[in-house]
Protein backbone atom coordinates (compact mmCIF):
# COMPACT_ATOMS: atom_id res chain seq x y z
CA UNK A 1 0.00 0.00 0.00
CA UNK A 2 3.01 2.25 -0.03
CA UNK A 3 2.26 5.14 -2.34
CA UNK A 4 -1.39 4.15 -2.71
CA UNK A 5 -3.61 6.81 -4.31
CA UNK A 6 -5.88 8.60 -1.85
CA UNK A 7 -8.99 7.74 -3.87
CA UNK A 8 -8.25 4.03 -3.68
CA UNK A 9 -7.65 4.24 0.08
CA UNK A 10 -10.89 6.15 0.57
CA UNK A 11 -12.73 3.35 -1.21
CA UNK A 12 -11.05 0.76 1.01
CA UNK A 13 -12.10 2.52 4.22
CA UNK A 14 -15.54 3.50 2.96
CA UNK A 15 -16.32 -0.03 1.78
CA UNK A 16 -15.86 -1.42 5.29
CA UNK A 17 -17.47 1.43 7.19
CA UNK A 18 -20.51 1.64 4.93
CA UNK A 19 -21.13 -2.02 5.65
CA UNK A 20 -22.50 -0.95 9.04
CA UNK A 21 -24.03 2.45 8.33
CA UNK A 22 -26.95 3.38 10.52
CA UNK A 23 -30.09 4.47 8.73
CA UNK A 24 -32.65 6.93 9.99
CA UNK A 25 -35.18 5.50 12.40
CA UNK A 26 -38.24 6.93 10.66
CA UNK A 27 -40.39 5.00 8.18
CA UNK A 28 -39.49 7.62 5.56
CA UNK A 29 -35.98 8.81 4.76
CA UNK A 30 -34.29 11.01 2.13
CA UNK A 31 -33.62 9.34 -1.22
CA UNK A 32 -29.97 10.32 -0.84
CA UNK A 33 -27.65 11.78 1.80
CA UNK A 34 -24.19 13.20 1.14
CA UNK A 35 -21.41 14.03 3.56
CA UNK A 36 -17.66 14.53 3.79
CA UNK A 37 -15.22 14.05 6.64
CA UNK A 38 -11.93 12.53 7.70
CA UNK A 39 -10.84 9.06 8.72
CA UNK A 40 -7.82 7.01 9.74
CA UNK A 41 -7.19 3.44 8.65
CA UNK A 42 -4.43 0.93 9.35
CA UNK A 43 -4.05 -2.39 7.54
CA UNK A 44 -1.43 -4.86 6.26
CA UNK A 45 0.16 -4.32 2.84
CA UNK A 46 -1.68 -7.48 1.72
CA UNK A 47 -3.22 -10.52 3.41
CA UNK A 48 -0.19 -12.38 4.76
CA UNK A 49 2.12 -9.37 5.04
CA UNK A 50 3.80 -8.56 8.34
CA UNK A 51 4.13 -4.91 7.33
CA UNK A 52 1.37 -2.35 7.48
CA UNK A 53 0.50 1.21 6.54
CA UNK A 54 -1.54 3.83 8.39
CA UNK A 55 -3.24 6.71 6.61
CA UNK A 56 -5.21 9.83 7.49
CA UNK A 57 -7.53 10.59 4.61
CA UNK A 58 -10.78 12.27 3.60
CA UNK A 59 -13.84 10.03 3.79
CA UNK A 60 -17.05 10.61 1.86
CA UNK A 61 -20.42 9.53 3.24
CA UNK A 62 -23.10 8.52 0.79
CA UNK A 63 -26.48 6.88 1.26
CA UNK A 64 -28.77 6.16 -1.68
CA UNK A 65 -32.09 4.36 -1.27
CA UNK A 66 -33.06 3.71 -4.88
CA UNK A 67 -35.15 0.83 -6.21
CA UNK A 68 -32.15 -0.69 -8.01
CA UNK A 69 -28.98 1.09 -6.87
CA UNK A 70 -28.50 1.32 -3.10
CA UNK A 71 -25.72 2.46 -0.81
CA UNK A 72 -26.61 1.54 2.76
CA UNK A 73 -25.53 -0.65 5.69
CA UNK A 74 -24.90 -3.50 3.22
CA UNK A 75 -22.53 -1.36 1.16
CA UNK A 76 -22.76 -0.14 -2.42
CA UNK A 77 -24.89 -2.58 -4.40
CA UNK A 78 -27.26 -3.07 -7.28
CA UNK A 79 -30.46 -4.94 -6.40
CA UNK A 80 -31.63 -7.27 -9.17
CA UNK A 81 -34.19 -9.20 -7.12
CA UNK A 82 -35.63 -8.45 -3.70
CA UNK A 83 -38.12 -10.42 -1.63
CA UNK A 84 -38.77 -10.74 2.09
CA UNK A 85 -36.18 -13.50 2.43
CA UNK A 86 -33.96 -13.33 -0.65
CA UNK A 87 -31.99 -10.65 -2.50
CA UNK A 88 -29.81 -10.86 -5.60
CA UNK A 89 -27.31 -8.01 -5.45
CA UNK A 90 -24.19 -6.72 -7.15
CA UNK A 91 -21.17 -7.18 -4.86
CA UNK A 92 -18.15 -4.87 -5.27
CA UNK A 93 -14.77 -4.97 -3.53
CA UNK A 94 -11.12 -4.34 -4.29
CA UNK A 95 -7.58 -3.97 -3.00
CA UNK A 96 -5.00 -1.20 -2.80
CA UNK A 97 -1.63 -1.11 -4.57
CA UNK A 98 1.64 -2.18 -2.96
CA UNK A 99 5.05 -0.68 -3.78
CA UNK A 100 7.20 -3.81 -3.61
CA UNK A 101 10.36 -1.83 -2.86
CA UNK A 102 8.70 -0.72 0.37
CA UNK A 103 7.88 -4.27 1.46
CA UNK A 104 10.73 -6.53 2.62
CA UNK A 105 9.09 -9.77 1.50
CA UNK A 106 8.42 -8.44 -2.05
CA UNK A 107 11.51 -6.28 -2.55
CA UNK A 108 12.74 -6.60 -6.13
CA UNK A 109 9.43 -8.04 -7.37
CA UNK A 110 6.85 -6.25 -9.51
CA UNK A 111 4.50 -3.91 -7.67
CA UNK A 112 0.97 -5.03 -6.88
CA UNK A 113 -1.49 -2.87 -8.79
CA UNK A 114 -4.87 -1.94 -7.32
CA UNK A 115 -7.66 -4.38 -8.10
CA UNK A 116 -11.41 -4.20 -8.40
CA UNK A 117 -13.77 -7.13 -7.80
CA UNK A 118 -17.41 -7.36 -8.82
CA UNK A 119 -20.03 -10.04 -9.25
CA UNK A 120 -23.41 -11.31 -8.03
CA UNK A 121 -24.29 -11.96 -4.40
CA UNK A 122 -27.21 -14.04 -3.18
CA UNK A 123 -28.25 -12.74 0.24
CA UNK A 124 -30.60 -14.89 2.31
CA UNK A 125 -32.34 -13.63 5.46
CA UNK A 126 -32.00 -16.34 8.11
CA UNK A 127 -33.68 -14.66 11.06
CA UNK A 128 -35.12 -11.32 12.16
CA UNK A 129 -36.30 -10.38 15.63
CA UNK A 130 -39.92 -9.42 16.16
CA UNK A 131 -38.97 -5.76 16.73
CA UNK A 132 -36.70 -5.70 13.66
CA UNK A 133 -33.67 -4.62 15.68
CA UNK A 134 -31.64 -7.77 15.09
CA UNK A 135 -31.19 -9.55 11.78
CA UNK A 136 -29.07 -12.50 10.71
CA UNK A 137 -28.40 -13.18 7.05
CA UNK A 138 -26.20 -15.33 4.84
CA UNK A 139 -24.35 -13.59 2.01
CA UNK A 140 -22.90 -15.54 -0.90
CA UNK A 141 -20.88 -13.21 -3.18
CA UNK A 142 -18.88 -14.50 -6.14
CA UNK A 143 -16.64 -11.81 -7.65
CA UNK A 144 -14.35 -11.55 -10.65
CA UNK A 145 -11.11 -9.72 -9.84
CA UNK A 146 -9.33 -7.43 -12.29
CA UNK A 147 -5.96 -5.75 -11.99
CA UNK A 148 -6.00 -2.03 -12.74
CA UNK A 149 -3.07 0.10 -13.85
CA UNK A 150 -0.85 -0.72 -16.79
CA UNK A 151 -2.81 -3.14 -18.94
CA UNK A 152 -5.88 -4.32 -16.97
CA UNK A 153 -6.22 -8.09 -16.78
CA UNK A 154 -8.38 -10.75 -15.21
CA UNK A 155 -6.83 -12.18 -12.03
CA UNK A 156 -9.39 -14.80 -11.12
CA UNK A 157 -12.36 -15.46 -8.86
CA UNK A 158 -13.14 -14.82 -5.19
CA UNK A 159 -15.94 -16.56 -3.27
CA UNK A 160 -16.47 -15.27 0.26
CA UNK A 161 -19.58 -16.70 1.96
CA UNK A 162 -20.27 -15.02 5.25
CA UNK A 163 -22.82 -14.89 8.04
CA UNK A 164 -23.76 -11.32 8.96
CA UNK A 165 -25.49 -10.09 12.13
CA UNK A 166 -26.88 -6.53 12.35
CA UNK A 167 -27.95 -5.17 15.73
CA UNK A 168 -29.71 -1.84 16.23
CA UNK A 169 -29.28 -0.06 19.60
CA UNK A 170 -26.76 -2.64 20.92
CA UNK A 171 -26.67 -2.89 24.73
CA UNK A 172 -29.20 -0.08 24.93
CA UNK A 173 -27.04 2.52 23.12
CA UNK A 174 -29.81 4.23 21.19
CA UNK A 175 -29.12 5.10 17.57
CA UNK A 176 -26.00 2.99 17.24
CA UNK A 177 -25.79 0.07 14.82
CA UNK A 178 -23.49 -2.90 15.32
CA UNK A 179 -22.53 -5.14 12.42
CA UNK A 180 -20.59 -8.41 12.70
CA UNK A 181 -19.69 -10.78 9.91
CA UNK A 182 -17.55 -13.88 9.64
CA UNK A 183 -16.77 -16.47 7.01
CA UNK A 184 -14.17 -18.28 4.92
CA UNK A 185 -12.66 -17.02 1.66
CA UNK A 186 -12.01 -19.18 -1.39
CA UNK A 187 -9.88 -18.03 -4.31
CA UNK A 188 -8.80 -19.67 -7.55
CA UNK A 189 -5.26 -20.32 -8.78
CA UNK A 190 -5.01 -17.07 -10.80
CA UNK A 191 -5.99 -14.90 -7.86
CA UNK A 192 -3.56 -16.58 -5.47
CA UNK A 193 -0.80 -16.44 -8.08
CA UNK A 194 -1.14 -12.65 -8.33
CA UNK A 195 -0.43 -12.16 -4.63
CA UNK A 196 1.66 -15.16 -3.56
CA UNK A 197 3.58 -16.63 -6.52
CA UNK A 198 7.34 -16.08 -6.81
CA UNK A 199 8.55 -16.46 -10.39
CA UNK A 200 12.04 -17.86 -11.01
CA UNK A 201 13.57 -14.47 -11.99
CA UNK A 202 12.60 -13.08 -8.57
CA UNK A 203 13.64 -16.07 -6.47
CA UNK A 204 16.42 -15.62 -3.90
CA UNK A 205 17.96 -17.74 -1.17
CA UNK A 206 15.45 -16.29 1.31
CA UNK A 207 12.57 -16.23 -1.20
CA UNK A 208 12.43 -19.47 -3.19
CA UNK A 209 10.31 -19.85 -6.31
CA UNK A 210 6.70 -20.67 -5.49
CA UNK A 211 3.50 -21.51 -7.39
CA UNK A 212 0.12 -21.26 -5.69
CA UNK A 213 -2.92 -23.46 -6.10
CA UNK A 214 -6.58 -22.52 -5.74
CA UNK A 215 -8.80 -23.27 -2.77
CA UNK A 216 -9.28 -22.18 0.83
CA UNK A 217 -7.76 -18.72 1.41
CA UNK A 218 -8.34 -18.25 5.13
CA UNK A 219 -11.14 -16.62 7.10
CA UNK A 220 -12.19 -13.08 7.89
CA UNK A 221 -14.02 -11.54 10.86
CA UNK A 222 -15.29 -7.94 10.89
CA UNK A 223 -16.93 -5.85 13.60
CA UNK A 224 -18.27 -2.39 12.74
CA UNK A 225 -20.09 0.19 14.83
CA UNK A 226 -21.71 3.40 13.59
CA UNK A 227 -24.23 6.09 14.41
CA UNK A 228 -26.01 8.74 12.34
CA UNK A 229 -26.43 11.96 14.31
CA UNK A 230 -28.60 14.84 12.99
CA UNK A 231 -25.64 16.60 11.40
CA UNK A 232 -22.88 14.01 11.14
CA UNK A 233 -22.03 10.31 11.08
CA UNK A 234 -19.33 8.37 12.96
CA UNK A 235 -18.11 4.84 12.32
CA UNK A 236 -15.49 2.38 13.55
CA UNK A 237 -14.39 -1.02 12.31
CA UNK A 238 -11.98 -3.79 13.23
CA UNK A 239 -11.07 -6.73 10.98
CA UNK A 240 -9.17 -9.91 11.76
CA UNK A 241 -7.84 -12.27 9.08
CA UNK A 242 -6.56 -15.79 9.68
CA UNK A 243 -4.55 -17.59 6.99
CA UNK A 244 -4.13 -20.80 8.98
CA UNK A 245 -4.72 -23.71 6.61
CA UNK A 246 -4.81 -21.53 3.49
CA UNK A 247 -3.56 -23.26 0.34
CA UNK A 248 -0.82 -20.61 -0.02
CA UNK A 249 0.24 -20.32 3.63
CA UNK A 250 3.64 -21.85 2.74
CA UNK A 251 4.39 -19.09 0.22
CA UNK A 252 7.57 -17.15 1.12
CA UNK A 253 5.49 -13.98 0.70
CA UNK A 254 3.27 -14.99 3.64
CA UNK A 255 5.04 -13.55 6.66
CA UNK A 256 2.06 -13.56 9.05
CA UNK A 257 -0.96 -15.85 9.33
CA UNK A 258 -2.79 -13.49 11.70
CA UNK A 259 -3.61 -9.92 10.68
CA UNK A 260 -5.56 -7.00 12.10
CA UNK A 261 -6.96 -3.93 10.39
CA UNK A 262 -8.99 -1.08 11.80
CA UNK A 263 -10.36 2.34 11.04
CA UNK A 264 -12.39 5.25 12.34
CA UNK A 265 -14.19 7.99 10.41
CA UNK A 266 -16.43 10.99 10.95
CA UNK A 267 -18.41 12.67 8.18
CA UNK A 268 -20.51 15.81 8.32
CA UNK A 269 -23.77 15.72 6.36
CA UNK A 270 -23.64 18.49 3.74
CA UNK A 271 -26.79 17.70 1.78
CA UNK A 272 -29.81 15.44 1.45
CA UNK A 273 -32.67 14.88 -0.95
CA UNK A 274 -36.04 16.52 -0.37
CA UNK A 275 -37.61 13.39 -1.85
CA UNK A 276 -38.59 10.87 0.82
CA UNK A 277 -38.74 7.13 0.24
CA UNK A 278 -39.52 4.09 2.36
CA UNK A 279 -36.67 3.37 4.74
CA UNK A 280 -36.15 -0.41 4.58
CA UNK A 281 -33.40 -0.42 7.19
Amino acid sequence: MTGAPATTLRCALLGVLLGSNAALAADKAPLWELGLGVGAVSFPDYRGSDERQTYLLPTPYFIYRGDFLRSDRKGLRGVFFDSERLELNLSVSGSVPVDSDGNKARRGMPDLHPTVEFGPSVDLSLWKSADGRRELDLRLPVRWAFRLGGRPRDIGLVFSPRVNLDVADPAGFEGWRLGMLAGPIFTDRRNNAYYYDVAEPYATAERPAYASSGGYAGSQFVVALSKRYPGYWVGFFSRYDSLGGAVFDDSPLVRSRHMWAGGVAISWIIGESSTLVDDEE
